[in-house]
């Protein structure tokens, strides 16, 4: 058995319960019936005797006496035409006055009267001629006494013979419905076989062990849904990743995830390869693939990994490089004004090179030291500075606003430097003219506002614009566009704080940080 094939042990396993089920079945029916037929043959012996005692001849007799013979050959007639195994009629004193076996008339039986009561009795009896089904009645004679009783009877050799004349029907019966029960369990033997795609016991076994050990044991979210969009599969990681921390199995998404790209991703709605999806506390990489098996659609597999550390670097690098970029071309004009000292030296015009090497040193101060006296916070005036070497180089202007003022502010440093570096970038990519203004109120919080002369944002895309994912720009290099404004808006949110965007040609972006006292996250 252990090595049949699911379907078979299936099979037999049904046409075993079927088989015992029908033959339990036929011979509680057959029991059933043999006793139906023992109370019909009772009642028909009973029937026969009352017609028996009814007879005028019958009764005339019993009651003044029976000097022809009248009893015995009137019981015998009806006898031979009823089909009773006999007809014996008994006077008061249990003397038989008619027997099949005439040696017996004139002697007396053994038991009592059952007819005392006036009443009909019917019962088994052992008898003579063998066990019987049997009917008494009483006699009344024509004055109406009680004048003996009539006992009638059906051998029970003739019921077991009408009820081996219905076995066959019964047979017929419990064969067709064992026939359809067959029929049946091969049917849905069958349909078991491809609704399992063939699989065996032991190679469920093995698929579910193999499942458990590859969704636990692998570093990614793994998360199947069905056509309905219910969770049938979550390993510990995607619940990790999407903060699944109640009961997700045979839950719908839509009630696991509030509303938010997010959702749309992992349910479909958003369609692509390699979604970029920002959480309050990880970046997560998103694939959704359909699953289908022998043409039929079972749902899909989410992968989801964690990419947070990954893009941090990528960003990280990313700002190095321009970094990089901003002291490369820092060098290139240090270059071109040595050589112009060098070429004033070897004229001989060392009045004119001082005035130039005074002017130069100057000019840096003043620019260094502008920043400086209105930037309180060092880490924030290094990062004007350096995006100020980065749009010149690119022959953009980034200005700083007269009112513009911060103090140390080191609670906010990490907000900010993300909050400036994205805002100035992105303004720095898309205009020749940049101005930023950045205020520090200690009861409004601190403002930060950042506009260009760029084409600006689209009126039906300001809505969009702080999507993860959602860019412009073309791809470069192995970081992911669409996440800076994504970011800024995280960051800000989580301290308390809000973003605007202005729509219309030069966009201008507007952050409002919340004093310290009360800033979230």
């Amino acid at each position: 058995m252990r090595n049949r094939r699911l379907s078979t042990q299936i099979l037999v396993s049904q046409l075993t319960i079927l088989v015992a089920t029908v033959l339990v079945g036929f011979a509680l029916f057959a029991h059933e019936e043999r006793g139906h037929l023992d109370r019909q043959y009772r009642d028909r012996a009973l029937a026969i005797a009352w017609t028996v005692a009814g007879i005028p001849t019958i009764r005339e007799a019993m009651e003044y006496g029976d000097s022809a013979n009248a009893v015995q050959s009137t019981a015998e007639r009806i006898r031979a035409n009823s089909g009773a195994a006999y007809i014996v009629v008994i006077d008061m004193d249990r003397v038989r006055h008619s027997h099949p076996n005439p040696a017996l008339i004139g002697q007396q039986i053994e038991e009592p009267l059952a007819v005392l009561d006036g009443k009909g009795h019917t019962g088994v009896d052992p008898g003579s001629l063998g066990p019987s089904a049997n009917g008494k009645a009483p006699i009344y004679g024509p004055s109406g006494n009680l004048v003996g009783e009539v006992s009638a009877g059906i051998l029970e050799r003739d019921v077991d013979t009408a009820l081996a004349h219905e076995r066959p029907v019964f047979a017929l019966y419990f064969g067709i419905a064992l026939a359809l029960g067959i029929l049946a369990a091969y049917l849905l033997a069958r349909r078991l076989k491809r609704t399992t795609f063939g699989l065996e016991l032991h190679e469920f076994a093995t698929l579910l062990q193999e499942r458990e050990a590859m969704l636990h044991g692998i570093r990614e979210g793994v998360l199947g849904v069905d056509e309905a969009g219910r969770v049938t599969v979550v390993n510990d990681e995607a619940r990790r990743l999407l903060g699944l921390h109640t009961i997700a199995l045979g839950r719908p998404l839509a009630e696991l995830l509030p509303a938010g790209r997010l959702r749309d991703v992992l349910t479909g709605t958003l369609g692509g390869p390699d979604e970029t999806v920002l959480t309050d506390e990880y970046c997560l990489v998103v694939n959704r693939m359909p699953v289908c098996l022998q043409g039929r659609r079972l749902g899909a597999v989410v992968t989801v990994r964690d990419r947070t550390e990954l893009v941090g670097v990528l960003r990280e690098l990313d700002s190095v490089r321009g970094l990089t970029d901003a002291l490369r071309a820092q060098q290139h004009e240090f270059a071109n004004r040595i050589h112009t000292l060098a070429g004033l030296i070897e004229l001989g015009d060392q009045a004119q090179a001082l005035a130039f090497i005074t002017e130069l040193s100057a000019r840096q101060d003043t620019d260094a030291r502008s920043i400086r006296e209105r930037i309180g916070n060092p880490l924030v005036a290094a990062l004007l500075l350096a995006k100020q070497a980065v749009a010149a180089e690119r022959g953009v202007t980034l200005e700083l606003t007269a009112e513009s003022v911060l103090g140390e502010a080191p609670d906010r440093s990490r907000v900010l430097l993300t909050v400036l570096g994205n805002l100035l970038d992105n303004a720095i990519d898309a205009g020749r003219a940049v101005q930023l203004h950045l205020v520090e109120d200690p009861v409004g919080g601190i403002t930060v506002r950042v506009s260009d002369d760029g084409p600006g944002i689209a009126p039906d895309a300001a809505a969009r614009v702080f999507q993860d994912g959602y860019t412009t720009k073309q791809p470069r290099g192995p970081l992911r566009r669409g996440l800076g404004l994504a970011l800024v808006q995280r960051v800000v949110t989580q301290a308390g704080g809000t973003v605007r965007v202005r729509p219309g040609p030069g966009a201008q972006f507007t952050v409002l940080l919340p004093p310290a006292e009360v800033t979230v996250g």
